[in-house]
């Protein structure tokens, strides 16, 4: 089979291609051909050395994948030859509290991803692909789909007559939009380019702020609720937007911090945390019944996953610089099957 490694971090031109043996499926596992992949910006961060964990150079890259059963180990009783199936972003863990190996088991930070043709795998890792999306539609679920399920789900979730603020338009915050949309919440999006703001509409967002015309777009938020603020703000970009974040959220509501987007960092404010009123709750994708949930959801809901653009598998390195130059809406996916 071919694979695609790492051989350094800092540049795209250390992912290289290479010829290694077709992996096979022991006792409990499944042999998995990869039809397509999804790229998160975790994939570009361990690629820049801003990923916050450990980082083994090396490693096929890539978490989040669809494709199709080919053989299966002894013992696997849950899938079949033929099965279409999605990658489990967290490999090992299944519900309640984490596995102390959740570092370890990270796909492209310190063990193999799915950047490959075959890849054998845990009949636990895998999940059934819902029969109305493609391949290409199905890979985006694992990470960005399942994290903003479970930012909107939690403790409280979110419900007809909520409001749900979403940042950009990458991955985990379409789903959101969409997401909310679905249940009858009300979508007010964020996006630094013009050109996007129909765009965004279109999904069904009530309100977009332009953050790049209005530094103090968390004030124009709560202005938009009438002065209440949101009752759920989904925070993609960590350092740099919590602060506004912390403006826009209403007394009561919550922030579920997903991830790092932005790289200043101009400190939280004390008082003004504390002020909010708001609950903080970290969000790290979610686990293999949460991702069961979601997928039953996209098959109720009829929800299309939004891809910006497919690249084929030759085409790997170009697709990482797309996503890295934020120019894309949605989802950037990597066709493997050619």
């Amino acid at each position: 089979m071919q694979a695609y490694r790492f051989n350094s971090f800092g540049s795209l031109d250390e992912l290289q291609v290479r010829e290694e043996p077709d992996p096979q499926p022991q006792r409990g596992e499944v042999l998995v051909r990869v039809h397509a992949v999804s790229l998160n910006f975790r994939d570009i961060a361990i690629l820049r050395g801003r990923y916050p964990r450990k980082a083994v150079p090396g490693l096929i890259p890539v978490s989040d994948a669809a494709g199709e059963v080919v053989a299966v180990g002894e013992g696997v009783a849950a899938f079949k030859v033929g099965d279409r199936v999605i990658s489990a972003f967290h490999p090992r863990w299944f519900g309640g509290e984490m596995p102390s190996t959740i570092q370890s088991d990270s796909y492209g930070a310190e063990s193999d991803g799915w950047l490959c043709e075959l890849k054998a795998i845990s009949q636990e890792a895998v999940v059934r692909l819902p029969d109305a999306l493609s391949y290409e539609e199905g890979s985006t679920l694992p990470c960005a789909g399942l994290t903003a399920w479970t930012a909107l789900a939690g403790p409280t979730p979110i419900r007809a007559g909520h409001s749900v603020l979403v940042l950009g338009s990458g991955g985990v915050s379409l789903f959101a939009l969409q997401l909310a949309r679905a249940v009858g919440a009300q979508v007010i999006a964020t996006t630094s380019s013009a050109a996007k703001v129909d765009q965004l509409k279109a999904l069904g967002a009530a309100e977009v702020v332009n953050y790049a015309d209005d530094p103090q777009w968390g004030k124009a938020v709560r202005a938009l609720t009438g002065g209440r603020g949101v009752d759920r703000v989904v925070e993609v970009g960590g350092p740099g937007t919590i602060a506004q974040s912390l403006r826009a959220v209403a007394l009561g509501g919550e922030i579920a911090s997903i991830g790092f987007l932005s790289t200043e960092n101009p400190g939280i404010d004390f008082f003004q945390l504390k002020g909010s009123g708001a609950s903080f709750r970290n969000i790290t994708v979610g686990d293999r019944a949460g991702l069961l949930e979601f997928t039953r959801a996209v098959a109720a809901t009829g929800l299309k996953p939004v891809i910006d653009r497919v690249f084929a598998f030759d085409e790997a390195r170009e697709a990482f610089s797309h996503l890295e130059s934020g120019a894309h809406l949605g989802k950037v996916v990597i066709r493997v099957v050619r």
